[in-house]
């Protein structure tokens, strides 16, 4: 069910399908659940604020996961540690790995110039209103 809110394109239909939802959580007496739904949902769909072409990037964590995937890829290689000072370098090593070959300036993550360009937008609209 939460996945359907997620897939809507738009806050107003997120909100409203949301809305169905806590009512079918009601009907299946499970009113905790559509408590915590309801005074969640907007947090929840807070990456509608943002543009369209960030939606996917912003309320998934596909990157993190797959980060942690190759961290523990790399310490169960080599399986117990002496401490955890070893650990930690190791997977700090990684994590420097990966921010320097990975995420180079070749390969955004978020086009920041569209949320610039969002901000501009709304600073000209709030200009007409006020003018």
């Amino acid at each position: 069910m939460l996945k359907a809110i997620h897939a809507m394109e738009s806050m107003a239909s997120s909100q409203e399908k949301a809305a169905q939802i806590v009512q079918r959580l009601r009907e299946l007496k499970l009113p905790k659940a559509a408590k915590v739904l309801e005074q969640g949902i907007d947090e929840s769909l807070s990456y509608h604020h943002y543009p369209l072409e960030h939606h996917r990037s912003l309320r998934t964590n596909n990157m993190l996961e797959r980060i942690m995937r190759e961290i523990r890829r790399r310490t169960r290689v080599v399986g117990a540690f002496p401490d955890g000072e070893s650990a930690l370098m190791l997977v700090s090593a990684r994590l420097r790995h990966i921010e320097s070959k990975s995420w180079s300036d070749s390969r955004v993550y978020l086009d920041m110039s569209k949320l610039r360009d969002a901000d501009q937008e709304r600073e000209v609209a709030k200009r007409g209103k006020i003018g």
